[in-house]
């Protein structure tokens, strides 16, 4: 449970301090901070924003260092970031827990969260690249060897994608160099694929209230075989052609009794929001499966975006754990509902 947050030179806040119940309220309008507060906490839920990949946007601006403090259960979670020169890297992030330095792979999971915002709403009919990002959303926080195998996937990708373009430059290709960085990704990926196919496995074998549907894995398999079969492809194409990086998840749904079908292309846009929901509350018992306790419920101003059915869906889940949710009118909220809520007000 989150039970304060404090803020300093972070986007619109230069210095301020919250308080969180059970269930929290933040109203306000559009502009006024209510997603910069959602951010901060799952900036020390997760160690990143889902808003950015550039650290130095989450700064005041002209500020050069940005501060968030939170206190969950009995631990003091802490983020540090500056612009400045901080051994020798131009952009610096520090994550403390309390008191202690750590490695974001050691910070994430001390502060468990689902977040549900409006952008999740295309995850299943935008690009695979949202749905990879959901897989590691959900997988990143309930397992550190996923953590750590995502980090040094992501650097061997790095290096060997240089050593294709570099390979396609001079016409010379260092076996050796490839080797390396073949084995890591090989390594990496193949614990990636596995945790991966874990969560959907899960996934398909629970009871789905809000909207039965059957996850299938698109999985880039990536072994030696693989990348000496697309390697006249990648030295063509310069970047790496197989693995995890190029996952993808399809969500099927019955429309007979005979045939699954493709919610993205086959399902109304109410179907596939009813599954987004599902894949959330999915999402919310495999962390509660793995870890043995329930994350807090995050919802970021996603009111505006569903009906009145959609929402009353959301309100059946809001008592289950604690929750913490931004709109801009209180007038979403059910009265009765209204009585029990921590209320932190934007409005002027």
């Amino acid at each position: 449970m989150l039970k304060s947050i404090s803020l300093q030179n972070f986007r619109s806040y230069e210095k301020s301090e919250f308080s969180f119940d059970n269930i929290t309220l933040i109203v306000g309008p559009n502009t006024t901070g209510k997603t910069n507060l959602i951010e901060s906490i799952f900036l020390l839920s997760t160690g990143k924003s889902f808003r950015t990949d550039k650290d130095v946007q989450m700064l005041k601006f002209t500020k050069e260092l940005a501060r968030v403090k939170g206190k969950a259960d009995d631990e003091e979670l802490e983020v540090l970031i500056t612009n400045g020169q901080v051994n020798g890297k131009s952009q610096y992030k520090k994550f403390l827990v309390n008191g202690v330095a750590k490695r974001r792979v050691d910070f994430a999971g001390h502060l468990l969260t689902v977040l549900f915002s409006p952008q999740d709403l295309d995850i299943i009919i935008d690009s695979p690249g949202l749905r990879r990002n959901f897989l590691d959303e959900v997988l990143e926080q309930v397992d550190r060897d996923y953590r750590i195998a995502s980090i040094s996937y992501s650097k061997a990708l790095r290096q060997r994608n240089a050593l294709l373009e570099q390979t396609q430059e001079t016409g010379a290709r260092n076996e050796k160099q490839f080797e390396y960085w073949d084995n890591l990704i090989i390594e990496n990926g193949q614990t990636i694929t596995a945790k991966r196919q874990e969560f959907i496995d899960f996934a398909n074998s629970q009871e789905k209230d809000m909207f039965d549907f059957v996850l299938t894995y698109d999985k880039s398999v990536i072994s030696k075989e693989r990348l000496l079969q697309y390697a006249e492809a990648e030295l063509a194409s310069g970047v790496t052609l197989v693995g995890p990086h190029r996952d993808d998840f399809i969500v099927l749904m019955s429309k007979d009794s005979k045939s699954l079908h493709d919610v993205k292309f086959f399902g109304s846009r109410g179907q596939q929001r009813l599954a987004i929901l599902q894949l959330k509350i999915l999402e919310l018992l495999f962390v509660e499966k793995v870890l043995g306790k329930r994350p807090v419920l995050i919802l970021d101003d996603i009111f505006s975006e569903l009906d009145e059915g959609h929402i009353n869906l959301i309100f059946n889940e809001i008592g289950k754990q604690q929750t913490i949710i931004s709109t801009t009118h209180k007038e979403f909220i059910p009265k009765k509902m209204l009585k029990s809520m921590k209320i932190i007000s934007f409005i002027k």
